[in-house]
């Protein structure tokens, strides 16, 4: 029971550090990943050889399968609050809204606006915006706000040079 209770606890923690190690990978932070694959490693060994020792101990394997099932959902949970990265939330509107576009640089996000032509030759207004991830769900928010029917996109972008963004990463 003992066995089955340190296994069930090691893969809390391993299936979290691997999915903190791979989100770190994903995110070129090449140093932090090296440290969390290396605790990671002698969790797995540790783990597995509890497991591996008695393949006829039913608890254990329980143990082992729920702990990483949990571990998964637990690391999941800590990689949305650790919010890494950033955001490039692409914004599509009927009618130029000055009042959002002014909040949203009030606000110290990053606005790029844009005039295009729709389906049928009518005009239509795109906005560009950049957030720390952490900021996202705010920044759509507020454009839900003062626009109901924008329609939006974030994507998650992989460089920056140059631009509003990359003087306020600078300063942080």
């Amino acid at each position: 029971m003992l066995n089955a209770l340190s296994i069930f606890i090691l893969q809390l923690i391993y299936v979290p550090l691997l999915t903190l190690r791979t989100t770190f990978v994903v995110k070129g932070k090449k140093i932090q990943a090296s440290m969390f694959a290396f605790l990671e490693a002698v969790i797995y060994i540790v783990s597995l050889g509890i497991v591996f020792s008695d393949l006829k101990n039913f608890l254990n394997i329980g143990a082992y399968i729920l702990g990483y099932g949990i571990g998964i959902y637990i690391g999941g949970k800590i990689e949305e609050r650790l919010a890494i990265g950033y955001r490039s939330i692409h914004v599509n509107l009927i009618n130029y809204n000055s009042e959002l576009v002014n909040k949203l640089r009030e606000l110290k996000f990053g606005v790029t606006t844009y005039e295009g032509e729709g389906m049928n030759k009518e005009k239509r207004y795109k906005l560009e915006i950049v957030s720390h991830r952490s900021r996202e769900n705010e920044v759509i928010a507020l454009i839900q706000s003062f626009e109901k029917n924008a329609f939006i996109v974030s994507y998650e972008p992989t460089q920056f040079k140059g631009g509003y963004i990359t003087k306020q990463i600078k300063k942080s």
